[in-house]
């Protein structure tokens, strides 16, 4: 059975589209975000929760702000990208649920316990940040994800005590050399079991 989606969208948002480790200097515009949230809002979490929560770094100073924190192979590149997204889980999600599952009141009330939003919030905004990254390739661009960061500094420098910073993104069109090799993946049988 093959899939609906065109061969070229499968190509353009899977096979071949890559973590991208060089940008030109080409411009990414609040516009082209915009219309990359606009897609990827769609994403399915749990009850709906969306608790991914985006802060661009455009300016050359909050550039500087950010790279001590990230791991030295990955400072350059974030240092040159035309824009970057620190892609995190708020924390306080529920707060917002009377809005986004209005037919169910008491959701938030399920949330009342720190931990329990904590946990939720990490796996439904790293969900998104999964849609993210798709919807960064629909647009055209390249997206050069990256953890290898001192997250509790980023937090710090960037965000407050209700909010966990997941990964950073490098967002353009891709440079010179921007591609590792691919690197292979695991088959169908080594990932399927049906019982």
């Amino acid at each position: 059975m093959s899939l609906v989606l065109d061969p070229a969208a499968q190509d353009l948002l899977f096979r071949e589209a890559r973590t991208a480790n060089t940008f030109t200097d080409e411009p990414v515009t609040d516009e082209q975000v915009q219309a990359i949230y606009d897609l990827v809002k769609y994403g399915p979490t749990s009850m709906n929760q969306s608790p991914l929560r985006v802060v661009l770094v455009r300016s050359p100073e909050a550039r500087e702000r950010l790279a001590p924190h990230l791991a030295e192979g990955n400072r350059a590149k974030t240092l040159t990208a035309p824009l970057v997204a620190i892609l995190a889980a708020d924390n306080e999600f529920h707060e917002e649920l009377p809005q986004l599952f209005p037919h169910f009141p008491q959701a938030k009330d399920l949330f009342a316990e720190r931990p329990v939003r904590e946990g939720s919030a990490a796996l439904n905004a790293a969900l998104q940040a999964a849609y993210f990254i798709i919807g960064v390739r629909a647009a055209g661009l390249a997206a050069g994800p990256m953890t290898g960061a001192d997250f509790e500094g980023i937090r710090k420098e960037f965000l407050d005590g209700d909010h966990t910073p997941l990964m950073v993104v490098n967002i353009g069109r891709p440079g010179p050399d921007a591609w590792f090799p691919r690197s292979p993946r695991l088959s169908y049988e080594q990932v399927v079991t049906t019982v």
